[in-house]
């Protein structure tokens, strides 16, 4: 697999930001390419699934960076 398409620092953003940015910028990558999220928001843990499941994305996981969380979107439509 290859690297991210796009990836997001979103370190210091609290929710909502960390959504909106994703939301403001998939559009930025192709169909079948994933956005990476860097998050230390607590709250982006369940907020990036819940979005991916309304928008219709697809939520590829999340996995620990030095600091915050990395969480994996490929965008679908």
């Amino acid at each position: 697999m290859t690297g991210p398409a796009l990836s997001i620092d979103a370190l210091g953003q609290r929710c909502p930001l960390p959504v909106i940015e994703l939301a403001r910028r998939i559009g930025d990558v192709g169909v079948g390419d994933v956005v990476e999220v860097l998050s230390d928001d607590p709250a982006a843990a369940a907020d990036v699934p819940a979005w991916c499941r309304m928008r219709g994305h697809d939520y590829l996981g999340e996995r620990p960076a030095p600091i915050g969380t990395v969480y994996l979107v490929r965008r679908a439509r």
